[in-house]
């Protein structure tokens, strides 16, 4: 299993924005075949932060997930309304260690 955890902090007047493209994006990507489980939380020390926690059934089921044209246009659109660079980290749940 991968699993995947992931950051954007949004600009105060953009958050609204970046949380319903979030939550978008999740109910989208819990359909997608390989998908164990895709979640977004609002971080509670930094309510402009929002944190993803993915799991996926393997590096295929992902690498099909970030081929998807939507899961592309999320990215390039958080990033436009982010207020700093936004963060992905990849773990292989089997060896225990990040990718």
């Amino acid at each position: 299993m991968i699993v995947v955890t992931g950051s954007v902090t949004a600009r105060p007047e953009t958050f609204d924005e970046v949380r319903r493209l979030s939550l978008a994006h999740v109910h989208r990507s819990r359909e997608e075949p390989g998908c164990i489980s895709h979640a977004v939380h609002v971080d509670c020390e930094n309510p402009l932060r929002l944190v993803f926690f993915e799991q996926w059934a393997d590096r295929a089921a992902l690498a099909t997930h970030f081929a998807v044209p939507a899961s592309g246009e999320f990215v390039r659109s958080l990033r436009s309304l982010a207020m700093g660079p936004t963060t992905l980290e990849l773990y292989d749940a089997s060896k225990l260690e990040k990718l």
